[in-house]
């Protein structure tokens, strides 16, 4: 599909229009224009880095996985051969199962913390904040990184999800002696920079609406968070290198987000400047 062209519009005008337009902080970015979007908007956006022969990598996460459930089966089935990062929870996997989960086809085993317990004496909630123990969170990011490779063998990747997407930054430097080469939070990252020997592969649009009853967030404003980070990286605000990381939750997914994944799956794997890879690509060499 072509891009629209714009009455009165020329290459130049152009350029100035998105810049004026893109010319917003992150955080207003990544919640989107305030005109309604729909799935022709991302297309268009996908055109324009077609334009320009640049492609745009996304990733897919999706937390929270402790067994095969009818849930995990439905999110193979909605996959259809698209990887995902898959964040499984080590302590719950181990007590639940006394032979240990089979594997699961397709899906690239991150660590989900420990037991997805809140140790946060104040506050927001997190399994590791800053008044942790060091050698205790160093003790359970082994213990975890060891039950998933015991569990899933070469499913199991080097890639450690914070549950509730907090992690003290004074722990960082525990990952690589755990086997742990990657950190996955949700985006914006406004923390000191990550050392490089640990890559850091974030999400940045999750379609959950927590605050409304953990159902989906709806097709405009989820449309929206992805233009404008695809806008950010198109326009220089933000390194087109980064995969644009979605995030679902297998366990609540309700059938509009089904619906919606489904679809963005399509358009993704149909659009020659878009391209779906693997969690495991975004590791450090």
């Amino acid at each position: 599909m072509a891009a629209m062209a714009l009455p009165g519009f020329g290459r130049s005008q152009r350029q100035r229009y998105d810049r004026l337009m893109n010319a917003v902080p992150h955080l207003e970015a990544v919640t989107g224009p305030k005109q309604a979007a729909g799935w022709d908007d991302l297309i268009e956006e996908l055109d324009r880095w077609a334009e320009v022969a640049r492609v745009v990598r996304f990733w897919w996460r999706d937390d929270d996985a402790v067994q095969p459930t009818p849930q995990l089966d439905r999110l193979l089935v909605l996959a259809d051969g698209v990887p995902i990062g898959l964040a499984v929870i080590p302590a719950a996997v181990e007590s639940g199962s006394s032979r240990g989960c089979p594997a699961w086809p397709g899906l690239g085993c991150c660590k989900h913390g420990w037991r997805h317990a809140n140790h946060g004496r104040h506050g927001k909630k997190c399994e590791y904040p800053p008044t942790r123990n060091s050698a205790e969170v160093a003790v359970e990011l082994a213990d975890g990184r060891a039950c998933l490779a015991a569990l899933f063998g070469r499913q199991a990747l080097p890639i450690f999800v914070p549950p509730w997407n907090r992690f003290a930054h004074d722990f960082v430097s525990l990952l690589p002696a755990a086997g742990l080469g990657g950190l996955s939070a949700m985006a914006p990252n406004r923390g000191p920079p990550l050392p490089p020997e640990i890559a850091g592969i974030d999400v940045h649009v999750d379609p959950v609406g927590w605050k409304d009853g953990n159902g989906f967030i709806g097709t405009e404003t989820a449309l929206s968070r992805i233009l404008g980070e695809l806008r950010t990286r198109r326009l220089g605000d933000m390194p087109v290198s980064g995969a644009l990381g979605i995030l679902t939750h297998h366990l609540i997914m309700d059938d509009p987000t089904v619906a919606f994944i489904a679809r963005l799956c399509t358009v993704i794997g149909e659009h020659s400047a878009a391209q779906w890879i693997a969690p495991e690509e975004m590791l450090p060499a």
